[in-house]
């Protein structure tokens, strides 16, 4: 019995497709782009580069760039998830890297697989855009659990400086310096756009909206009342705090109750891929008796979009909105 090494060969070429963006984005930013360092981007900038401005400027680029290059050929598939994520790479630098993972892809499969040139460039595409596509939907997921577990934490730390005396900006100062990141570059870009004179409430209107997040809505909209009616603005904080605590425990309750359904609609949705790919691997001529005749296009066709509509059935049936 032979083994074919091809669908090994495939995994091992679009893993290392996601590696090399990844490899790629460490060097041109460093460490600072990284969600898991305790100093914030903003800071790190600020040790680097002491104008204050410039760092404002080059923050505010890199966090609105991306939602204003929808237009962009290839680019609106992920420029939502590039938003959220806040990738540091500008639109034209992310089309041009899946251009240069279509071309990395196609030299590993020329190499690595005795497909046709035809199938080779398709399938090089795919892994091209696919690859970076997960990278950023990768990051987008870990920045905004980050960013919602954060919150609740930043909103008390708000509390406790206007109880002692601090001013509303100084307070989101204080987390910007206190917080890591994510939200610490963020609310370091409230900041600093309040210390040039815009409303506070119009940025945190902005921030909730670029990243479309409920809690960040309720902050903003208590912020906008608390200056248009007056009224204790740390008793207000205070309890928006203990709601974004207890969403943020309900959402966390749902998803360990929806874990098992998710898990079987994966396996449900993965298994007919995995069985094929290891009826290729154990008997590559497996297919070859039909794949001659006139039914086997179509049923191929067939049997991907069937396939297609039940991933996106298993999806929908295990996503339950709170």
């Amino acid at each position: 019995m032979e083994i074919s090494a091809a669908p090994l060969i495939y995994v091992l070429i679009f893993v290392a497709v996601v590696a090399i963006v990844q490899g790629l984005y460490l060097v041109a930013f460093g460490k600072s782009i990284s969600l898991d360092s305790r100093v914030s981007r903003r800071l790190q900038l600020m040790q680097k580069n002491s104008n204050r401005e410039e760092v404002l400027e080059q923050l505010r680029k890199e966090m609105s760039q991306h939602m204003a290059s929808r237009g962009i050929p290839l680019y609106s598939l992920l420029a939502d998830k590039a938003q959220k994520a806040n990738i540091a790479f500008s639109p034209k630098q992310l089309v041009m890297i899946m251009a240069a993972m279509v071309a990395v892809a196609y030299v590993g499969l020329t190499v690595g697989t005795e497909a046709s040139p035809a199938v080779r460039a398709m399938i090089a595409v795919v892994m091209g855009v696919g690859g970076v596509y997960f990278w950023v939907a990768r990051l987008a997921k870990k920045r905004v659990s980050l960013m919602e577990e954060q919150l609740a934490d930043a909103v008390e730390l708000m509390v406790r400086s206007l109880r002692v005396g601090h001013p509303f900006a100084s307070a989101i100062g204080i987390v910007a310096k206190e917080v890591p990141d994510p939200l610490g570059t963020e609310f370091g870009l409230i900041a600093d756009e309040a210390a040039y004179g815009r409303n506070v409430a119009d940025a945190l209107k902005a921030f909730a909206e670029r990243m479309d997040n409920q809690d960040l809505r309720f902050l903003a909209v208590a912020v906008a009342i608390q200056q248009q009616s007056g009224g204790n603005l740390a008793e207000i904080l205070e309890g928006l705090s203990k709601v974004v605590r207890a969403r943020y425990k309900l959402f966390r309750r749902v998803r360990a109750i929806t874990a098992e359904a998710k898990w079987s609609g994966g396996f449900l949705s993965a298994f007919p891929l995995g069985a094929l790919v290891a009826i290729n691997m154990v008997d590559p001529e497996y297919y070859a008796e039909v794949q001659d005749t006139d039914a086997f296009v179509p049923a191929a066709i067939f049997v991907a979009v069937m396939l297609t509509i039940n991933m996106i059935y298993m999806k929908i049936m295990t996503t339950i909105k709170v």
